[in-house]
Order: structure tokens, then C-alpha cells, then sequence
């Protein structure tokens, strides 16, 4: 198992990380936060990029990469805290429709999203904020020509921005992964409602299913095979995606705390000269490592389709867990008094990490997964 990129892979981290400085610097997000600027025009530019299609099979009319390469993308969207839908369709609604829907169905939305036109999220998490498949109680009842849903999805990742939703429901009656089934929702014919989340940099939205009806050509799959396992591959596929994010918001934390740390001078020299500001910095740096080692572990325990793929997400979401919790503590601190204040960005860094942090599994979901792999 090769842990290092390659040349492609390289050029592919270069070329994202060009682009995103260029049109997406953290002036974007800021004026997202303060003022609600939508990122319509960072958007276009990306989609006109083709990067929707990063992971979108190339039988589908996508480039046809993987798992490591959604890595990386996800990496340098932390680093800029790129506003917008993009991730969360590369991440969230591509690997759903990849995972569990047809030949038609992936040609017909996965087609559409490689070639721009809609974008698209992942609606699955309800008020006990589980996103394991087989805690959801939204309903699904299916007729030979239609569905009909009843419900509510929460925190929904740019839910009422993008132009699709993957919603998972149960067919009444059942319960654990028995009935479950996915559908590709239009958000038009749902109601939606922003939620004002810690970072306002990033849409979150509450979706209220009640009474929607949608073609049952929408339902993903055949609607005899049981989705939750698909489901359950598409969602480390997410979650992989968002701890490397985490890890792209700690490197630029980690950065712009060591260039001030260099800068800002007490008793005549900088601050970063003094022993107990470098023991922070060394063990920033080892946190900052280990969530990108263990992260692109796991993606690439994904690429390969290894059998530690499941154990490996949950230790990648806990290394980033455990990260931007230090990073973010020490990244204010030695920041002193402006490390605290709404001019400086580092707060917006912080609320982004923070409010990753649960996405998918917090660190103690995810470690109370592992000990239950581990049979302890």
C-alpha cells in the first residue's frame, strides 16, 4: 500500500491549490460571514473546471478519480475555507448515487453532475443526530409510480444551496437497516429553513419532508436490494473527506499562528523564540501529522477498497477530532488578545474546524465505533 502521492496526484494538489488562493481567499469567506454573500461566481468558475466531476466514474462523463484525489480536493478547500456546494457534492451526493443507484441513474445525476448543471448533498442526519442508516425514522411509501415522504432531515450540508438531495428514509414499520432506501429529492420541492450555525461560512439547513412526492424513478437502486450497507460506504467516503478538510484548516492555523509567533516581539525578541511557545508549536505539529497520515490512510484504504477501510475512517475522524481541538485552543492563545477579536480570521478558521468536528460522528462517536471493532 503506497502512502505517498504520486506525480499526477502532486500536480493535481498543486493545480487546486493555485486556483483556490486565487479565487477563493479567505477576504470570500469573510464576506460570506459578514456580509451573506452568496459564492455563485467561486461556483461557476469551479464547475467550469469540470472539479464536480473529480470522482464521477468516466463511463458516467466524469474524470473518473478516486478516493484520494476527493482527499485532496477536501484538503485545499480547508485551507482556503471555500464557501459553497462543491464539496458536498464531490463527497457527499456523488458517492451515494455511485454507491447505490443504477447504470440509468448514475448516467442521468451523476452525468448531470459532471457536466455542471446540478450539484448536491447528503440528507440523512434527524433530530438524535445519528448518520448511521439504520437510526433514521423519516418514512418512505412507495407506490409503482410514486413516493412519498414524511419527516425531517437536519444539519444538511449546504441543503438549501445545491440543486438535489440524497434523502434516506424507511418504509414504514421496519426498523435497524430493514426498509431503508435512498432517494434523489429535488430541493425545490422540499421546505427549508438555514440553520445559524457557529460557522457562518458554510450553509446548514433543516429539510421538512412532509408530503413530498417524488417520481419512484428517483428511488436509488432496484428497491430490493437493502441500501444501508451502500449507504454506509458512501458516508466514509464523507466522513474521510471531512477530516481531511479538518486537517487543511489546522494546517492553515498552524501557519498563520507560526509566521505571527515570528513577528510579534516581547523583552525585544519574537515570540517564538521562547521554550514554552516552541513546545506548543512541536506539539501542534505532531497532532497537525498524525490527522493527515491517518486521514490519507484511510482514503486510500478506500481507493483500494481495503477491509480496514471502517476502522480506518473512524481513527482518521478522531486524529482530526483531537486536532483541531488543539490547534484551535493553541492557535488563539498565542495569538494573545487579537487571537479573540472579530477583525482577525482566526476565528473564522476555528468555527469552521468546530463545527466539522460533528459532522458525520464526533471523535467520541468514533471511538466508541472503534472499541466496538475491537470487540472491547
Amino acid at each position: 500500500m503506497e502512502l505517498e502521492l504520486n506525480a499526477d496526484q502532486e500536480d493535481l494538489r498543486d493545480s487546486i491549490r493555485a486556483v483556490l488562493s486565487r479565487e477563493s481567499p479567505v477576504a470570500l469567506a469573510r464576506r460570506v460571514v459578514d456580509d451573506g454573500v452568496r459564492p455563485d461566481a467561486l461556483s461557476s468558475t469551479l464547475a467550469e473546471l469540470g472539479w464536480s466531476g473529480l470522482t464521477v466514474p468516466e463511463s458516467d462523463g466524469g474524470i473518473g478519480l478516486g478516493m484520494i484525489e476527493a482527499g485532496i480536493l477536501a484538503e485545499e478547500i480547508g485551507r482556503v475555507m471555500a464557501p459553497g456546494p462543491l464539496l458536498a457534492t464531490v463527497t457527499q451526493f456523488v458517492p451515494a448515487v455511485r454507491e447505490i443507484g443504477t447504470s440509468e441513474q448514475r448516467a442521468r445525476f451523476l452525468g448531470a453532475v459532471a457536466a455542471g448543471e446540478i450539484s448536491g448533498s447528503l440528507a440523512i442526519a434527524e433530530h438524535r443526530g445519528s448518520f448511521d442508516p439504520a437510526a433514521v425514522t423519516a418514512t418512505v411509501v412507495l407506490d409503482d409510480t410514486h413516493a412519498v415522504l414524511a419527516g425531517e432531515k437536519r444539519f444538511v450540508v449546504e441543503g438549501d444551496a445545491v440543486d438535489e438531495l440524497v434523502v434516506v428514509a424507511r418504509e414504514p414499520g421496519t426498523s435497524g437497516d430493514d426498509g431503508v432506501h435512498a432517494l434523489v429529492v429535488p430541493v425545490s420541492s422540499v421546505r427549508t429553513r438555514p440553520v445559524h450555525a457557529l460557522d457562518a461560512s458554510r450553509r446548514l439547513a433543516h429539510v421538512d419532508l412532509d408530503g413530498v412526492r417524488v417520481e419512484r424513478e428517483r428511488l436509488l437502486g432496484d428497491g430490493r436490494a437493502p441500501s444501508a450497507p451502500a449507504l454506509r460506504r458512501a458516508i466514509e467516503e464523507a466522513t474521510v473527506a471531512a477530516a481531511l478538510e479538518i486537517v487543511g484548516i489546522a494546517q492553515t492555523i498552524f501557519d498563520v499562528t507560526l509566521e505571527y509567533a515570528k513577528q510579534r516581539e516581547q523583552f525585544g525578541v519574537p515570540i517564538g523564540s521562547f521554550q514554552a511557545i516552541k513546545h506548543k508549536f512541536a506539539d501542534m505539529i505532531v497532532s497537525l501529522e498524525r490527522a493527515r497520515a491517518t486521514g490519507y490512510f484511510a482514503a486510500l484504504t478506500i481507493a483500494e477498497d481495503d477491509p480496514r477501510r471502517t476502522s480506518a475512517t473512524s481513527v482518521a475522524k478522531v486524529a482530526a477530532g483531537d486536532c483541531q481541538r488543539l490547534l484551535g485552543k493553541e492557535g488563539i492563545q498565542i495569538h494573545g488578545g487579537i487571537g479573540y477579536t472579530w477583525e482577525h480570521d482566526m476565528h473564522l478558521y476555528v468555527k469552521r474546524a468546530k463545527s466539522l468536528e460533528p459532522l458525520f460522528g464526533s471523535s467520541t462517536t468514533h471511538r466508541a465505533r472503534i472499541a466496538d471493532l475491537l470487540g472491547v
